[in-house]
């Protein structure tokens, strides 16, 4: 099936999600504001009340002909609700934009990192685009900003927050650090394990989250983008639980030529679009990048150890960056 030239239906699938709310909110106030918003989902977040255009909207169930005369359809859901549904997405012959991770394992889909670098020029023969987790979209700007500067090595550790593992995930968090202050045993039916204060590495045998799953996800997005990128380095790529609601933190170490200095370092990272703020009167931490799209820096470190070697600390809205960067890339393909 074709979609109609003058189609101006969007579809969110996956509209009950963090990242689908976010989606809606972000495409209200985009070149996309008045075009006709469908909002579907999976049964259990079928009949929810919410709103579209400034209008109200109940979330709909995909049913046969949810996605005709679509001109752009994202997903915004889990992994099992896109491969359930992506087929029949695809069979619309509208663009479709995946935030979910499915796409990433499909040898047509176009894997968009927001990075003409990297040799990401939209094509129109292209109908199926994967966008990167924040982590990924974070790897694949360092790649790209540290090339010039003859990188051999990078590795990273990324803190994890609960907002992850959806709407669940935040109530859980919040539940447990009520409980723990009132000195009551905490309810841990998502993680199968005490998440508020607390660091870990991977949570309880029974949990519905599981972080090597997530490991696995960024570890194969790095491996494209390093695929992609002039410097071919593949990035060592830890990720742990952070007790935190919103925003990826994260620790990066690199290697590089002897001789860089800080200013030049500086400098390559705010050409490649990442955001340093020098005279930042506070530290920078995850509220810091609440709510902005940009990926925020501290000044990098040198290693005096180890010439070469460079410590960066960063943080990034984990629903806001993938969201835009997914209607930066509609924008291209609309245009």
């Amino acid at each position: 099936m074709s979609t109609p030239r003058d189609s101006q239906r969007i579809v969110i699938a996956g509209a009950s999600s963090l990242l689908g709310a976010e989606l809606k909110s972000l495409l209200e106030e985009s070149p996309f504001a008045g075009w006709d918003l469908s909002l579907v989902d999976e049964e259990t977040a079928v009949g929810t009340l919410t709103e579209a255009g400034g209008e109200p909207a109940v979330i709909q169930p995909v049913e046969d002909g949810t996605f005709d005369r679509a001109k752009l359809i994202f997903f915004a859901g889990s992994a099992a609700f896109t491969e359930r549904n992506l087929p029949a997405a695809r069979e619309s012959g509208a663009i479709v934009i995946d935030l979910s991770g499915t796409a990433l394992h499909i040898q047509d889909a176009r894997v968009w990192f927001a990075l003409d670098a990297l040799g990401e020029a939209t094509q129109p023969s292209k109908t199926l685009y994967a966008i990167p987790s924040a982590p990924g979209l974070i790897i694949g700007r360092l790649l790209d900003a540290l090339g010039p500067a003859a990188l051999s090595r990078l590795a990273l550790v990324f803190f994890r927050p609960v907002s992850e593992a959806g709407r669940a995930g935040i109530e859980e968090l919040e539940a447990q650090t009520s409980q723990l202050l009132s000195f009551q045993s905490v309810g841990q039916p998502l993680f199968d394990t005490q998440v508020a204060f607390n660091l870990l590495d991977h949570y309880g045998a029974a949990s519905r989250e599981n972080l090597q799953a997530v490991r696995d996800r960024i570890r194969r997005e790095a491996s494209i983008a390093s695929t992609q990128s002039s410097t071919k380095i593949a990035p060592s790529i830890q990720v742990l639980h952070a007790p935190v609601f919103y925003g990826y933190t994260f620790v990066t170490n690199s290697e590089s030529k002897p001789g860089q200095t800080r200013e030049a370092l500086v400098e390559v990272l705010r050409r490649s679009g990442f955001s340093l703020d020098i005279e930042a009167s506070s530290p920078l931490g995850n509220i810091v990048a609440a709510g902005d799209s940009a990926i925020h820096l501290a000044l990098p470190e040198d290693d005096p150890a180890q010439p070469g070697t460079w410590w960066l600390w960063g943080a990034a809205d984990n629903i806001r960056l993938p969201a835009a960067t997914a209607i930066k890339l509609a924008e291209k393909l609309i245009a």
